[in-house]
């Protein structure tokens, strides 16, 4: 994570706030280019915007201002606190399995954790 990945998850949730959160979630991940590359530095991310039609000024009005900068990073230390550390992270039953992962993996973790809720 780097100041590109805070701004990043910001944008998107100032798009959440036009229901347009998943149109730029698919707008950053067509665009990236490597991590703090410059892909996602604020100009570009508010291009992003205009190039979805979203209301640009609600759009650069929300990201210039900080409005979600806080719960990133609140999101982010809860993250980092149950052992999230990659892309994509899930959670099963509160155990992390990191990274893309064949399914084979997925239904061991499913099953020990089946297995353990049994009296």
């Amino acid at each position: 994570m780097g100041d590109e990945s805070t701004w990043a998850a910001e944008a998107s949730e100032c798009a959440a706030e036009q229901d347009a959160f998943w149109e730029y979630h698919d707008k950053l991940y067509a665009s990236q280019s490597g991590e703090n590359e410059g892909a996602f530095n604020k100009e570009n991310l508010k291009k992003f915007a205009a190039e979805l039609n979203l209301d640009t000024e609600a759009f650069n009005e929300c990201l210039d201002s900080g409005k979600f900068t806080e719960e990133i990073q609140n999101m982010y230390s809860l993250a980092q606190s149950i052992g999230v550390s990659s892309t994509p992270a899930f959670l099963i039953n509160g155990q992390p399995v990191l990274g893309a992962q064949p399914f084979e993996n997925f239904q061991q973790v499913i099953e020990a954790e089946l297995q353990s809720a049994q009296p």
